[in-house]
């Protein structure tokens, strides 16, 4: 399954946030290909984020990372940057983007 999300940065936070994707830790990496992401990349546009995963499913994918201690301490980081906390719970997991055309799914 492909999920997209959109998330915004605080104002001047954008420089801070990419220097902390330049260093995504090991472990991390890890812990998320192991919860079911096969790739996720993150497009940043301005202070808007737009990231695009491809899992076997996305609230399995949550559910599996949210008490993870090397995820949580990422997100404490990484949330200093964002104007909203990422959302592991359902109704987070219910925040993709509706995808409304995709080349190949055209009659």
């Amino acid at each position: 399954m492909r999920i997209a999300l959109h998330t915004k940065l605080k104002p001047g936070a954008e420089a801070e946030y990419e220097a902390a994707h330049r260093a995504v830790p090991a472990e991390l990496v890890a812990a998320i290909k192991d919860a079911g992401a096969t790739s996720w990349t993150i497009w940043r546009s301005g202070t808007d984020l737009f990231h695009v995963i491809d899992c076997a499913a996305y609230d399995l994918l949550l559910s599996r990372l949210a008490e993870l201690p090397v995820n949580v301490a990422w997100q404490v980081r990484i949330n200093e940057y964002l104007e909203a906390a990422h959302d592991y719970s359902a109704v987070g997991a219910d925040a993709a983007l509706p995808v409304v055309w995709e080349l190949g799914r055209c009659g």
